[in-house]
């Protein structure tokens, strides 16, 4: 099955007709903490979405492909642990199906939870969009693993440590398709604006852009504490069918971690 978001379509296709740049669209995995220190902690609820994150919107998202965790080496399989919620966001009163998992955490180390959504048909784009999805919970003060690679088909290997992050420090990651670095790739980077408290002076605030270099590395120093996600977009080898046509596929690579502001 296929996420249809008929109703954002028609609003992102008035937004190009007007001229205005369509929302971005970010794959998300927000855990309630992304270090662990404590064993109330441990028991850690991830909420999994599909969204414009600065805009404060989402779409419906139907069940995941795979989600999974990543540790000492070893994936989990965590889909039995799904299971479906409504969310609302200060933009948007209406509820859109989105999902959650409650995972206890057992041993000191990185965790690298990881998402491969169902592919959703995007008309005002004409295009299919999958978003490989992942972040990186820290566990008692281990640091072991987070910049290892999942094999996923696209994903953003982090080249600074994605978690202990202060506003203002520089990023690095390393954009990826089938295990190759991928030269001169185009990547976004968005702001979760949970509560709408933050306001963008002009749209194009909203989405921030940059290219990787030619070994598909790209830097990024943060303005604000809070959540960030970064999407690096490919277009996907193999294309998929909508009402007898073959459409392009958009494969992001995605990664979120969390900033904080220094006492």
């Amino acid at each position: 099955m296929v996420l249809r978001g008929k109703g954002l379509g028609i609003v992102c296709f008035l937004f190009l007709v007007l001229g205005n740049k369509c929302f971005a669209h970010f794959g998300m995995i927000i855990p309630a903490t992304d270090i662990v220190e404590s064993q109330k902690e441990a028991d850690l609820n991830l909420k999994v979405m599909f969204a414009h994150p600065f805009q404060g919107s989402t779409m419906n998202m139907e069940k995941p492909v795979q989600f999974g965790v990543y540790f000492d080496g070893e994936k989990e399989d965590l889909m039995p642990l799904l299971k479906s919620i409504g969310v609302k966001n200060y933009n948007d009163p209406e509820s859109h199906q989105a999902w959650g998992a409650d995972f206890k955490i057992k041993r000191p180390g990185d965790y690298i939870f990881y998402l491969q959504p169902q592919a959703y048909w995007e008309p005002a784009e004409d295009k299919f969009i999958v978003h490989y999805t992942k972040v990186v919970v820290n566990a008692f003060g281990k640091e072991k693993g987070w910049g290892d690679e999942l094999g996923l088909k696209t994903e953003i290997v982090p080249l600074t440590r994605p978690y202990g992050v202060y506003k203002g420090n520089l990023f690095q990651g390393q954009v990826k398709v089938s295990g190759k670095p991928v030269p001169f790739c185009e990547v976004e980077v968005e702001y979760y604006n949970q509560n709408g408290e933050s306001k963008a002076p002009k749209e194009v605030f909203v989405t921030q852009v940059m290219l990787c270099d030619e070994n598909g590395i790209f830097s990024y120093s943060f303005p604000k504490e809070g959540w960030w996600g970064f999407s690096a977009l490919n277009e996907d080898e193999n294309k998929l069918e909508y009402e007898g046509e073959e459409k392009s596929v958009e494969i992001g690579a995605v990664i979120w971690l969390r900033v904080y502001e220094m006492e």
